[in-house]
């Protein structure tokens, strides 16, 4: 018998790290994850068309501290960073404590699993081939010095009737290795006519703890 098992939960004790950094006691922790869950909503909805990476959420005594890594910071950001104050204005409003926003640029997006997928997903939605879409992807990632990818996609493929199931990758990913760096999201394309589903693996290399 086996599980499933997400790779980067399985790392997160030794080279991974929580999505959410802060500590709350049993009476307050409730309605705090409740807010993380709105901002992560209002978040997700604003920048649908923007590939981001990752929010991670923080705390101290007077705000709550909201980083976005993205891949193009100037779509967040706009020309003066105006946009910044708006969804701060607004997430106040919408969670009743003061929210301050930072945006942090992704230095290589093509060997980052969730842009990678942003990527497959458009192409798929504008009725590109997957094959081509993913290949495409694939050779990006490649170039940019990622060590492996996989890329498992399946549905009906091609807006056939028939469902089934493809695997593209090269070389392959040491998934039961802990020290192996691993960015991983599963996910969906939406499409005209059906939800087309997607898994990714990006294997950047091994990180060894310092004693």
């Amino acid at each position: 018998m086996w599980h499933k098992v997400s790779p980067q939960a399985f790392r997160i004790p030794y080279i991974k790290n929580w999505s959410a950094t802060w500590f709350a006691s049993k009476q307050e922790y409730a309605s705090k994850l409740l807010i993380d869950n709105k901002i992560r909503a209002v978040l997700k909805t604003e920048f649908k068309d923007i590939p981001t990476w990752d929010i991670i959420i923080s705390r101290d005594d007077k705000e709550v501290l909201v980083t976005i890594y993205t891949a193009k910071s100037s779509l967040i950001l706009w020309k003066e960073g105006e946009n910044i104050w708006v969804l701060e204005s607004k997430l106040a409003k919408k969670t009743g404590e003061k929210v301050k926003i930072t945006v942090k640029e992704i230095k290589t997006p093509e060997i980052n699993a969730k842009v990678v997928w942003f990527m497959i997903s458009n192409q798929i939605e504008k009725r590109m081939p997957y094959k081509r879409a993913i290949k495409q992807a694939i050779s990006k990632a490649m170039e940019k010095w990622a060590k492996w990818i996989k890329v498992k996609v399946w549905w009906r493929l091609n807006w056939t009737d028939i469902a089934r199931r493809e695997t593209f990758k090269e070389w392959n990913i040491p998934t039961q290795t802990i020290r192996a760096d691993i960015d991983y999201i599963s996910t969906r394309a939406e499409t005209v006519y059906w939800t087309i589903w997607l898994k990714v693996w990006i294997y950047k290399g091994d990180i060894f703890k310092k004693k």
